[in-house]
């Protein structure tokens, strides 16, 4: 696996790479013939999302590539060695590619016949920028094959501050090239339309609500083979889309109606996310807690307990994730979003201007907020008070979402530290009943429980600690937001 950092340029066929001997030790350029195909679904359903799958032959890195959508301006590349056939697809990469297939066959759509020179910048011996002049043969394959002829040249960054490709890129510029108007070979090959804007009157209510949602459902399928290889953070940040859009169609159904069945099954999704994510933040929390003890303070296998019997039903939670991510409800999940995006049911309010009409929601969505806290603090009794707290923290979550999916993001922070601050309480409540469970484990099997009383007692504080600051976080929180609705 690795990331592209890189800029595409559209040339003329009589261009020519200018001296780049200022910036740098020029090597090249080097000759390569690389003959690619490229699969994907017959209704191209990969190639929509700016993803390309293909099988190369030729070059420095013969193989197959999976790109996956450019972000934060690099892409990510996953490879496979090269098989024998030409027809299917190997079952790592068809893997990481079913959030779009969604059983769908994949079959060989183009072909790109490219001779390639390949020159490369240097400092100090080492290769910073790569850059390929391409001149390229496409085929796409189908009834009647279309074949079309161009050229164009790629600058990559190997390693190093991406401000050395910059200065190639101006050069190059300088030299009459211009910034690619496709992102891809197999894009300007294919040369498929823009996704088409949705339903919502442009500057409406209805747009922004529309596009937030767009925004997320894009943001849950490209976490999704990052899920699959259990990579770092890709668990939560899906998990964070699936709560976002819930939040979202449960705070503006007043604009985006007939929802219900949608929101019931990102519910599912998150639950089934929410395992490992928890277990990771649990494991993680156990092991600063433990370094931060001195040896002589750390009895028993405590950190086996703690640690590896954790990451163990942490992978096992992972393996149910990837059940359910090839699953037919899953997949009917995403389907129904796509329908959501394409054909949403919107109120005749969707079609009022944006800024009144839902900075209202906004204010409605926080009062659920103060509405909580009010119902909570009318309770006499403390266990079920706290309990009642909890649902403080739930709405304010939703009007932290409510109000990022908005623009608004001073009342986004205000939500969200009222949000954190009854989290690190509740989180604090938790670790603890954790702790004892496991405690209880380790002295029924005859093991030292010295330690554990002293992690129970460090996440007492914890809690005490953020029950203590809150009423002063609550005050300043909502004086704030007077100001601002």
């Amino acid at each position: 696996m690795g990331i592209e950092i890189e800029d595409k340029f559209d040339v003329a066929d009589d261009y020519a790479i200018p001296d780049l001997s200022k910036i740098g030790d020029v090597d090249g350029p080097k000759g390569y013939q690389l003959v690619a195909l490229y699969y994907d679904t017959p209704d191209l359903r990969l190639a929509a999302r700016g993803i390309t799958l293909r099988r190369r032959r030729g070059g420095s890195d013969p193989g197959w590539h999976l790109k996956l959508p450019k972000a934060k301006g690099a892409r990510q590349e996953i490879t496979h060695p090269l098989t024998r056939s030409t027809k299917v697809v190997p079952a790592p990469l068809e893997n990481l590619v079913r959030a779009y297939t969604r059983g769908a066959e994949l079959v060989q759509v183009a072909e790109l016949d490219t001779r390639r020179n390949v020159t490369v910048v240097s400092v100090g011996g080492s290769p910073l920028v790569e850059i390929a002049d391409d001149r390229v043969k496409g085929t796409v394959f189908g009834d009647e094959p279309r074949v079309e002829r161009w050229r164009e040249v790629e600058a990559e960054l190997l390693e190093g501050d991406q401000a050395v490709l910059a200065k190639v890129g101006k050069r190059l510029m300088k030299a009459g090239a211009t910034p690619a108007e496709s992102s891809s070979k197999l894009a300007r090959l294919l040369d498929q339309p823009p996704r088409p804007g949705g339903p919502a009157k442009p500057g409406s209510a209805g747009e922004v609500v529309m596009d937030y949602l767009d925004s997320q459902v894009s943001a849950l399928l490209s976490q999704d083979p990052r899920v699959r290889r259990a990579e770092d953070d890709a668990v939560h940040q899906a998990r964070v889309a699936a709560r976002r859009m819930r939040s979202a169609l449960k705070a503006f159904k007043s604009i985006v109606t007939g929802t219900e069945h949608v929101q019931d099954e990102l519910r599912w999704l998150g639950t089934v996310l929410g395992e490992a994510r928890d277990l990771e933040v649990t494991r993680a929390r156990f092991a600063g807690l433990l370094r931060s003890l001195a040896p002589e303070l750390v009895h028993g296998p405590i950190q086996e307990r703690l640690g590896d019997d954790l990451l163990k039903r942490e992978q096992e939670s992972y393996n149910r994730i990837r059940e359910a991510l090839s699953g037919d409800r899953y997949y009917t999940l995403l389907n129904d979003l796509d329908a959501l995006l394409a054909e949403p049911e919107l109120a005749k309010p969707a079609g009022k201007p944006a800024e009144a009409t839902l900075q209202g929601v906004a204010a409605k969505n926080w009062k659920r907020v103060t509405d909580a806290y009010d119902h909570a603090q009318a309770i006499e009794d403390e266990e079920r008070r706290e309990i009642a707290m909890h649902d403080v923290r739930k709405a304010a979550k939703r009007a932290r979402y409510t109000a990022e999916a908005l623009g608004m993001k001073k009342l986004a922070k205000h939500a969200e530290a009222v949000q954190e601050i009854l989290g690190l309480y509740q989180d604090g409540v938790v670790a603890q009943e954790t702790l004892a469970k496991e405690a209880e484990s380790a002295r029924q099997a005859g093991e030292d429980t010295f330690t554990y009383g002293l992690l129970i007692g460090m996440e007492k504080s914890t809690a005490e600690r953020a029950h203590a600051e809150f009423p002063a976080v609550w005050e300043k929180t909502v004086e704030a937001v007077r100001k601002i609705l």
